[in-house]
């Protein structure tokens, strides 16, 4: 994916120059040292916040405010994402107005470097990228890019923009309504029947992001290679491979995303289609 020297969005808050991006910080105590990169990695791979484990009272806090070394690979995430975003921020704009005759409201992109509050709880590096529909914003630890290569086997950088693109599906998803109705029902549901709801949601998402990725063909952007890249990231993030890599069994009730299969089929029915109708995942009698 060519992106350098590319435009940038303006919707980027930086909270990376300071630790804890303003927020209180996690405690250093309680498990150190490898035990915490082993307690992240499996935050990572069951898509559950850990961090709760890092803290048992009795550690000392990171400092709120102290400064944060923001190295060379930090800029070039920082300007990549930014560029990504730019492209979502066109794309959905153009998509909303032929398809639905609206006006898109873009999202704002979080970046941060350790731990950072959101209204819809603490982001770190345990946590994932997500979005938050209490302020509309996305929040994105770039070191999870890193992860996603080197630990979950999804490299590339178009795999990287895939990653942005599915939680601004979300946003898009929050804009049509989508979301917040979705999640109503779901507050009103068994756990069994929320967890079906989630997978509709997430699985919507990974075709939003799928539409987002042939629109941006005509941007002139796209590289030999790329297009697998995002179906393979798709793949290594589904919930029954990644409960594979966590040494369990597969539990289908369990799911909250979708299986592999599933998330990889729903980014290329996006890609085939680039219409907002087939990503109608709450529709469709199979998923």
């Amino acid at each position: 994916m060519e992106w350098r020297g590319r435009r940038g969005s303006g919707n980027i808050e930086d909270r990376r120059s300071v630790r804890g991006g303003g927020s209180r910080g996690a405690s250093v105590g309680g498990v150190g040292g490898i035990g915490v990169i082993a307690v992240v990695v499996i935050g990572y791979f069951l898509g559950v916040d850990l961090t709760p484990l890092l803290n048992d009272g009795q550690g000392q806090s990171q400092q709120s405010g102290a400064p944060v070394e923001i190295t060379e690979a930090d800029k070039q995430a920082g300007q990549f994402v930014s560029v990504v975003l730019a492209d979502t921020e066109d794309i959905w704009a153009t998509i909303f107005k032929q398809q639905l005759g609206e006006t898109y409201t873009p999202a704002t992109l979080v970046l941060y470097k350790g731990v950072t509050r959101s209204p819809c709880g603490d982001a770190s590096g345990a946590t994932g990228p997500f979005y938050c529909p209490g302020d509309k914003k996305v929040y994105l630890d770039t070191d999870f890019f890193t992860t996603l290569s080197r630990q979950l086997g999804a490299g590339g950088d178009f795999a990287m923009a895939y990653v942005v693109a599915h939680e601004i599906g979300h946003h898009v998803q929050d804009e049509l309504g989508i979301l917040a109705r979705a999640n109503d029902i779901r507050a009103r549901s068994s756990e069994a029947d929320s967890n079906e709801i989630s997978v509709r949601i997430e699985l919507q998402a990974d075709c939003l992001a799928g539409i987002w990725a042939r629109e941006v063909q005509n941007y002139g952007n796209i590289e030999k290679g790329d297009f697998e890249e995002a179906v393979n990231a798709a793949k290594k993030i589904g919930d029954d491979t990644l409960q594979r890599n966590a040494g369990q069994v597969p539990m289908p009730e369990s799911f909250t995303h979708g299986t592999s299969a599933q998330r990889s089929e729903w980014f290329i029915k996006g890609l085939n289609s680039g219409q907002l109708k087939t990503c109608d995942t709450f529709s469709a009698a199979s998923l």
